[in-house]
């Protein structure tokens, strides 16, 4: 008998799915005047860094573990957010590759002594790399859409993978293409 670990098969069997529901969360918050910017508004870092919250948890509830931001795209501020607001941040995971995963975040808010409905002041896209414990990438569960809504946002997700792609291959291309001129900067 030997100390050494069974050998990992190369046809190691695929991970399960998850259906989008399974990690899907909202954070809330009351927004205060130490979230504030110089405008008297709600500061959009505090925005971002409770949208980034959100999309975190998703993105480890969805992979089993940790998981790390590797981009945020499109991040759209559609309307102010006030002192006084009850801010919801709803996160879902739109898309899956083998190691990573896009997290589609909405931000509503709503005053907090209100009964009115809350209003969209904020979405964004985030990109997050699952991670074992030494920080290198590790397999994520493929997410299985459940609803026409979750389809839609898997196929929107993959066109904005292969955007992402191709913006990071022309701009890999252009710098080689200026290195090789002597242009390196």
């Amino acid at each position: 008998m030997t100390d050494q670990a069974p050998a990992v098969e190369a046809d190691t069997p695929e991970i399960p799915g998850k259906p989008t529901s399974a990690s899907r969360t909202t954070l809330s918050h009351i927004m205060t005047h130490n979230d504030t910017n110089l405008l008297g508004t709600v500061h959009g870092g505090v925005i971002m860094k409770l949208v980034d919250d959100a999309a975190g948890a998703v993105a480890g509830r969805h992979s089993g573990g940790p998981a790390v931001t590797a981009s945020m795209d499109e991040m759209a501020f559609l309307e102010p957010v006030r002192v006084g607001d009850l801010v919801h941040v709803k996160a879902q995971v739109n898309w899956t590759g083998r190691t990573s995963m896009e997290v589609g975040v909405r931000v509503l808010a709503e005053r907090w002594n209100e009964s009115t409905p809350p209003t969209q002041v904020g979405s964004a896209y985030l990109v997050f790399a699952a991670v074992d414990a030494d920080g290198t990438p590790r397999p994520v569960p493929p997410v299985r859409p459940e609803t026409e809504k979750d389809r839609r946002r898997c196929q929107e997700a993959q066109i904005r993978r292969t955007h992402r792609l191709a913006r990071r291959r022309a701009i890999m291309e252009l710098r080689e293409k200026r290195a090789a001129e002597g242009l390196d900067d």
